[in-house]
């Protein structure tokens, strides 16, 4: 059984300055947005985190760049948060941004231990400064290293008291991966079933890359609301 978190200050209680985070999410979608709340209030400084992108202005990881607890964004999309924007041309973050595809292979070959990859993406362009290329079946190739984490930071809508996870539709996006590849892995679930509740053929996140688990609901804002007129 894995450890069960009461609170969210317990549950991010060992994350300090300095530290490096995963955190899953597409946009605002599969956040978990109870435990960046919980570092918001914490008040860590200095973090260097790696996500698809940095929220929105005023929720999800756009909190913590938004109290300047983030010194380094590791992504691939920073259109929807203005104060990032004014972060990075102020010169106050550090920023590395790569193709989507690339920071989901260098999560993914963290998390399986793998060390470094090539992939054609990059090549030719500023993203392939300072790093080695080769020639593969007379194609160039860029070398990538992987990445791993200090702690990953998920959302899955179910977790059993054992640390299996599984995610609603999108809302899995990159957080497999991240799960695999932080050195502690903390989800936020909103059920926690019994062991034996979920169908062991529909697990998405195995309970070995979990360590901590809690249960709290979501508000689920929408990112970019869309009606009819």
């Amino acid at each position: 059984m894995k450890k069960i978190c009461t609170s969210f200050k317990e549950a991010v209680a060992d994350i300090q300055d300095g530290a490096t985070l995963m955190v899953g999410g597409f946009g605002l979608c599969g956040i978990p947005e109870n435990l960046i709340l919980a570092l918001v209030e914490k008040g860590v400084k200095d973090l260097t985190v790696i996500s698809n992108n940095c929220g929105v202005d005023e929720w999800g990881l756009g909190l913590l760049m938004q109290n300047k607890q983030i010194k380094k964004m590791i992504g691939s999309y920073v259109g929807e948060n203005k104060e990032f924007e004014r972060q990075v041309l102020s010169g106050e973050l550090e920023v590395e941004l790569l193709p989507q595809g690339t920071l989901a292979e260098k999560i993914r070959a963290g998390g399986a231990g793998i060390p470094a990859f090539y992939t054609p993406a990059g090549v030719g362009t500023p993203i392939a400064d300072g790093k080695e290329t080769r020639i593969f079946n007379g194609k160039e190739y860029l070398l990538e290293e992987a990445l791993t984490a200090d702690f990953s930071l998920v959302r899955a809508w179910k977790g059993d008291k054992m640390g299996n996870l599984v995610y609603n539709k999108t809302a899995r996006n990159f957080s497999p991966m991240i799960a695999a590849a932080g050195k502690v892995t903390i989800a936020e679930v909103e059920t926690l079933c019994e062991i034996g509740e979920l169908d062991p053929n529909y697990i998405h996140t195995p309970s070995i890359y979990v360590q901590a688990i809690i249960e709290s609901q979501q508000e689920k804002r929408i990112e970019r609301l869309t009606v009819k007129k």
